[in-house]
């Protein structure tokens, strides 16, 4: 699933509500790894960054395409900028077909300035990570949506989004002594307004955000996360809401459309889904993590509800290919 900054903006009720949680949310540690000017054929082949880590991409000039297993591919245009919350692993290509370009790297103030060799520049980007500091204890990361895309081009509201994108890629264009350190504050500032204005999109997110601004429904949210294996009943959650059963069930209903037996099936495929395209754990060892009594039981169920199995999900290769971009 994706996200899209842009919708119905959340009560300031609500909004104070996730303030709490949110704040930890914003502890992140970016690294700009690539500065990359490219033209012709070419591609990137990213491997799962594991726990924690989001991985992002940022277009300052043309366009080209990501695809991840078993989703279809994103385009993205000058100013577009793409966060992968779950640092799944991921291809970057451009959009012309062909056999891939050669690339020349070169390291300067610590960031790679990559090139196609013997090809005009059509498409810059920049390209790092982060690394969320506090991973293992907010929910709010592991109910972030797969992808969030931010698109600049042509939106007078999201002009500030826009200006630090510029601002990083100038500060990194001058090769200044520090450019590296000012383009990472930047690059912090820029991806915590994106994360804030998300969490307080009404529109965006799917049916665990929406829970998670109800007090009673997060409850049981937070508790599911911290312990997802667990063989959870309708009248354990119900406890741990601090209401009766009818009552949770009408509020899961209300905020996600669901029950929340269908809730916990569902969220345990999708934290499936993300661990295996984010982390290189064994398959068994998520399966046992996630809830499920089996390799081969999450192996099914991930075919019944994504038609592929779960090692389809990870993009082989241990990291950047050489001579490949981004």
């Amino acid at each position: 699933m994706s996200a899209r900054i842009k919708g119905r903006r959340m009560s300031e009720a609500d909004a104070a509500e996730l303030l709490k949680a949110m704040v930890p949310l914003f502890r992140i540690r970016p690294v700009i790894e690539d500065s990359c000017k490219f033209g012709g054929s070419w591609e990137s082949l990213h491997a799962p960054n594991g726990k924690g880590w989001a991985q992002f991409h940022m277009v300052t000039r043309g366009s080209c395409v990501v695809e991840r297993p078993g989703l279809g591919p994103q385009r993205l245009e000058a100013g577009d900028i793409l966060l992968l919350p779950h640092g799944d692993s991921h291809a970057v290509r451009s959009q012309r077909n062909g056999a891939a370009g050669r690339i020349s790297t070169e390291l300067r103030n610590g960031v790679r300035q990559r090139a196609t060799v013997d090809a005009e520049v059509d498409t810059e980007l920049l390209c790092g990570r982060f690394l969320f500091e506090t991973s293992d204890e907010n929910p709010l990361i592991a109910a972030l949506p797969d992808e969030i895309v931010l698109r600049t081009a042509g939106e007078p509201l999201l002009e500030r989004f826009r200006h630090l994108l510029i601002d990083i890629r100038d500060e990194l264009d001058a090769g200044r002594v520090g450019a590296e350190m000012v383009a990472a504050d930047l690059a912090r500032a820029l991806f915590v307004m994106m994360l804030r204005d998300h969490l307080a999109d009404e529109a965006s997110g799917d049916g665990t955000m929406s829970l998670l601004r109800d007090r009673t429904t997060a409850r049981v949210v937070a508790a599911i996360l911290n312990d997802l294996a667990r063989d959870w009943t309708l009248d354990e959650m119900a406890t741990v809401a601090i209401s009766s059963r009818a009552t949770l069930v009408r509020a899961f209903r209300k905020r996600a459309g669901v029950a929340p037996m269908t809730f916990l099936a569902d969220l345990r495929l999708t934290i499936a889904r993300k661990r295996l395209a984010g982390t290189s754990d064994p398959i068994a060892k998520i399966a046992g993590e996630v809830g499920y009594a089996s390799e081969s039981a999450l192996s099914k169920a991930m075919m019944r509800r994504y038609g592929l199995r779960p090692s389809a999900l990870r993009v082989a290769g241990p990291g950047h290919q050489q001579g490949t971009a981004g």
